[in-house]
C-alpha cells in the first residue's frame, strides 16, 4: 500500500522506464543514484546497466521489502533513509535517476544542485508543472526561483511527457522526465552566489511588484542601483534575464553586505 504523505506514484510501466534511461545517456562504469526506488522496478534495470546504484528509499516498509527482491544485485547500495539528507557531497563522479516524491522535488533539486562538484547529471521524473518551471525562461509565468536556481548551474530540456496512467496509484496530474546536465561553470559570473540566490529568492518572492519595490528590504537606494545596471525599476522579477541578476547582484554586493530578507 503507498502512503500519500509520501508522495508515493510508482512507475508502473516498463517502456516508459526504457526511455528514462535512453534519456539518462547512461554507460557502464557509471554510479548512479535513485531516489525514492519504491517497488524497485527501475532499480532493477538501473542496476542491469551500470557499475553501482545507490538507492535511497524514506519508507521502512518499502526499504525491507526491497531488501528481498533485489538481493541478487551485488552492485546495489540500498539506503534506509532521507535523500535530503544523503551527504552526495561526498560520492564520486555520478548520476541521478529517480522518480521524485512530488513534495521535495524543490528542495531536493537545490540539495543535489550543492555538490555539483561531482554531479554529472539528473534524469528526473516530476510533475508536468514543476518540469515547466525548471526550463522556463525570463518572460513567462513559470518563470521563477526554481528556473533560475537550476540553469545557473545547469543545461535543462523536458524529454517527454508521462501520461499518469502510468504510474501506480494514478496520481491526478501528468508527469514529465526532465533531463539537467551540469555545467562545468556558472552560465552567468557572480562575485557572491550567496547574495546572488539571495537577491533571486526576494525579486521573486512577490514577484507581482515592480523591482523596485520588492527588492527594497535589501538597499533603501535599490532604484538608483538598478538603473546602473541597466534595470528599469519598473520591471517585474519574471522578465530578469540571468545576465541581469548577475549585474545586479554584483553591484550590491560590492563593498557591501546583502542581507538576508525575512521572507
Amino acid at each position: 500500500m503507498t502512503r500519500a504523505r509520501l508522495g508515493q506514484h510508482f512507475l508502473s510501466d516498463r517502456a516508459v522506464i526504457e526511455k528514462i534511461l535512453e534519456s539518462a545517456e547512461l554507460g557502464t562504469d557509471d554510479l548512479v543514484v535513485e531516489i525514492g526506488p519504491g517497488t524497485g522496478m527501475l532499480t532493477h534495470v538501473l542496476c542491469e546497466k551500470v557499475r553501482k546504484v545507490i538507492a535511497i528509499e524514506l519508507d521502512a516498509k518499502l526499504y525491507e521489502r526491497l531488501k528481498a527482491s533485489l538481493a541478487a544485485h551485488e552492485n546495489l547500495e540500498l539506503v534506509h533513509g532521507n535523500a535530503l539528507d544523503y551527504p552526495y557531497e561526498n560520492l564520486p563522479e555520478f548520476s541521478v535517476v529517480a522518480n521524485i516524491p512530488y513534495y521535495i522535488t524543490t528542495p531536493l533539486l537545490f540539495k543535489l544542485l550543492e555538490a555539483k562538484k561531482n554531479l554529472r547529471s539528473m534524469t528526473l521524473t516530476v510533475q508536468k508543472e514543476v518540469a515547466e518551471r525548471i526550463v522556463a525562461r525570463p518572460g513567462g509565468r513559470d518563470y521563477g526561483v526554481l528556473s533560475v536556481m537550476v540553469q545557473y548551474r545547469a543545461r535543462a530540456s523536458i524529454e517527454f511527457i508521462v501520461p499518469r496512467e502510468a504510474f501506480r496509484p494514478v496520481p491526478k496530474v501528468d508527469s514529465a522526465v526532465v533531463r539537467i546536465r551540469v555545467l562545468p561553470k556558472p552560465v552567468v559570473t557572480v562575485n557572491d552566489e550567496a547574495a546572488f540566490f539571495r537577491i533571486v529568492r526576494t525579486a521573486f518572492s512577490q514577484r507581482r511588484k515592480m523591482l523596485s519595490n520588492s527588492l527594497r528590504v535589501l538597499r533603501g537606494d535599490i532604484g538608483r542601483l538598478l538603473r546602473e545596471a541597466g534595470i528599469d525599476p519598473r520591471r517585474r522579477a519574471e522578465t530578469i534575464s540571468f545576465e541581469e541578476f548577475a549585474r545586479l547582484s554584483n553591484l550590491l554586493s560590492r563593498g557591501h553586505d546583502v542581507p538576508m530578507p525575512v521572507l
